[in-house]
């Protein structure tokens, strides 16, 4: 038996790779193939299924294309209703791989036709769940993004059923697989890890705490933020099906000039500044959108462009294809193609840049001291950990709707918990015209340890969408 968890961080998922006797099963695969067919490849092995634990709606499966190229069988649970062929799992079904023993236990909640996969071993004893957006560590799917198809009341005592009546009789020392780990939009609060067990799931996740289906529908419906508004968009396409990837990526991987980028900005394209951060501060298109590919990419993306917009990228030099592959994992296919030649060849053009100045954590709680204006963009339950006194916070979710809550006319220090998202956040109001803004290099993580004013609790200058 052989099991191994490969996260893709810039999405906070995890897909699964299960193999015995020559044959291997996928759990939730991402939208590029060749990293499970090369491992299957590495092990002798032939890819037999491929497991869906739900219709997901943060990235695009890369179920499809998988079997496409594999011969394998796509299976969901009960109620998953495909414009593409799938074998439907009765809940308790089984699917034999090598000596090993796949049970589907269907679990309603997250959305109607959410399925965990039970693995037991060569003696038939249970040994670890994939549990898809069931059950996170520290937290569960959320009920909300079904679009109003059913309430997310409704969804949430599905969920209090399948966790009570099926979750919790699983054997305390089954492990834990979720699909999903910190930085996910899918729960509320995901704890750091990746994988756990059932016993301490038990011990230390609320949704597990004993309690009755209506204090339950009360606690996990409430304090709830709006999903990215791609979630929808993401989940139609997995239900529906959509292009190969590889005719996404010969489409989109376009090599253009200059003369050509000003052409599709002209034409109502948005510029992506991919690059590392500090070599867009030093430089970059003015009116483009930063979002770098070291931090949390997809989410990132997700959850601040419009999917239907067309693009332009620009990348670090050799970048180019990895920048419009990770945009396709999310759905984001009307990419126009990458300026040949990076930034440099835009400079070398001569044309216009704007620069964004950067400061470390000690000169900031000077100007803070001198009464400086400050923008947090860090989300609510970090905020309320610590932050600085008479700050403005406004997650960088919710910024792009709230430009107006900043001061135009006044020099904003911006920053985040580590220096990433205040970047994000400091391309968005360049965009918008704010030409004094200066982004906190390291973010609160080395600010904390200066002098500046803390306060903890709810902030008293705070604008949510």
């Amino acid at each position: 038996m052989y099991v191994q968890q490969l996260y893709t961080n810039c999405l906070a998922e995890a897909a699964y790779y299960i193999e015995s006797n020559g044959e291997a099963a996928i759990i939730d695969p991402i939208r590029e193939t060749e990293p499970y067919i090369e491992l299957a490849r590495q092990r002798g092995a032939k890819i037999k299924y491929i497991f869906e634990t739900h219709f997901h709606a943060d990235f695009v499966s890369g179920h499809i294309d998988l079997a496409r190229q594999t011969g394998a069988t796509i299976i969901y649970g009960p109620l998953a209703d495909t414009q593409y062929k799938v074998h439907n799992a009765k809940d308790g079904e089984e699917f034999s791989l090598g000596n090993l023993t796949i049970r589907a236990i269907h679990t309603p909640g997250h959305t109607p036709e959410s399925t965990c996969y039970l693995l037991l071993d060569e003696s038939m004893q249970e040994y670890c769940i994939f549990t898809g957006d069931t059950l996170f560590v520290g937290d569960v799917g959320r009920p909300d993004l079904l679009d109003g198809k059913m309430t997310k009341e409704e969804l949430a005592g599905m969920m209090y059923d399948s966790l009570n009546n099926k979750i919790k009789n699983i054997p305390d020392e089954v492990i834990v697989y979720p699909a999903h780990g910190p930085g996910s939009s899918c729960g509320k609060s995901l704890g750091k890890e990746t994988w756990s067990t059932i016993g301490h799931q038990k011990k230390t996740n609320y949704a597990l705490a004993e309690m009755s289906k209506a204090e339950f529908i009360s606690v996990l419906t409430e304090g709830l933020i709006a999903p990215p508004a791609y979630f929808f968009s993401d989940a139609r396409i997995n239900k529906q099906g959509y292009e190969a990837i590889d005719s996404v990526m010969k489409k989109n991987t376009n090599a253009l000039s200059v003369a050509d980028l000003e052409r599709e900005v002209k034409n109502g394209a948005l510029v992506l500044d991919t690059r590392i951060n500090n070599n867009f501060e030093k430089g970059f298109i003015k009116g483009s959108m930063w979002i770098g590919l070291e931090g949390m990419f997809a989410i990132w993306v997700g959850t601040l462009l419009d999917i239907d917009r067309p693009m332009v990228v620009v990348s670090e030099p050799g970048r180019e294809e990895e920048s419009i592959l990770r945009l396709a994992r999310v759905g984001y296919e009307n990419v126009k193609g990458y300026l040949e030649g990076g930034f440099d060849a835009w400079k070398n053009a001569g044309k216009e840049i704007d620069t964004l100045k950067g400061v470390e954590p000690d000169y900031f709680a000077k100007e803070v001291a001198k009464g400086a204006e400050v923008l947090d963009v860090r989300r609510m339950t970090e905020v309320e950990n610590g932050h600085i006194k008479d700050a403005t916070v406004i997650p960088l979710a919710d910024l792009t709707k709230n430009v107006e809550s900043v001061e135009k006319d006044e020099t904003v220090y911006i920053h985040c918990a580590g220096g990433y998202r205040s970047v994000v956040a400091s391309s968005i109001l360049k965009a918008q015209g704010f030409d004094n803004v200066v982004n906190v290099h390291c973010g609160w993580n080395k600010i904390k340890l200066t002098d500046v004013p803390i306060e903890t609790g709810a902030p008293s200058n705070m604008t949510l969408s």
